[in-house]
């Protein structure tokens, strides 16, 4: 009986060991989806801004999308993310949101896209950096983007400009529920979207 007793502790303890030198387990991956995009040769002029809109209907949205307009469906609505100057409306949609002034993006084409981002809290994006501008607009829980800038919170019912180019950044689901966001970029549509990068 005491050599059972013995064997059962040296067993335990070497489970204890082996448990405290296993690595925790890796975050979950945000999803990013691409909902919408459009090349375009020239940006509209003047200090540029995200417009968000919501229309009746996606067939609404797209008749009224003008050259740097993208309509898309989430989170059970129809939304129109147009690029252009400060104070704009779009004639038969509600005005949800206005963000910027972007950063500037100097290119000879150039990317719009919307993304549509989400995860439960705590899952996160490699790091990466984009050749342009990221704008974020969160419908539900908050959003992180943390860059050798510092850290940036998003949350639901905001939009906020992001960095601009070139910038490493590593975006996380920070909140206390699930990430729903939409998030517009304006790139140089001649280079990677996405590249690989590291934060100091």
């Amino acid at each position: 009986m005491k050599r059972f007793l013995i064997s059962v502790s040296a067993v335990l303890a070497w489970a204890s060991c082996f448990a405290q030198s296993t690595a925790p387990a890796a975050p979950p991956a945000l999803v990013i989806k691409p909902l919408a995009e459009r090349r375009i040769a020239e940006l509209p002029t003047g200090p540029l801004y995200w417009r968000v809109e919501n229309f009746a209907s996606l067939d609404q949205a797209q008749a009224a999308a003008g050259p740097s307009g993208l309509a898309v469906q989430a989170a059970g609505k129809v939304w129109l993310l147009t690029l252009g100057p400060k104070g704009g409306a779009t004639a038969g949609a509600t005005v949800v949101a206005e963000v910027g002034p972007l950063p500037k993006v100097e290119a000879s084409q150039y990317l719009l896209r919307i993304n549509e981002a989400s995860g439960p809290p705590g899952s996160v994006t490699p790091v990466h950096t984009h050749p342009g501008s990221e704008t974020f607009y969160v419908l539900a829980g908050e959003t992180s983007s943390r860059s050798p800038h510092g850290l940036l919170r998003v949350t639901a019912g905001s939009a906020e400009t992001g960095l601009g180019a070139d910038v490493p950044m590593q975006v996380s689901s920070s909140g206390k529920v699930d990430l729903h966001s939409l998030v517009m970029f304006v790139v140089d549509a001649n280079k990677p979207f996405s590249s690989p990068a590291k934060l100091p």
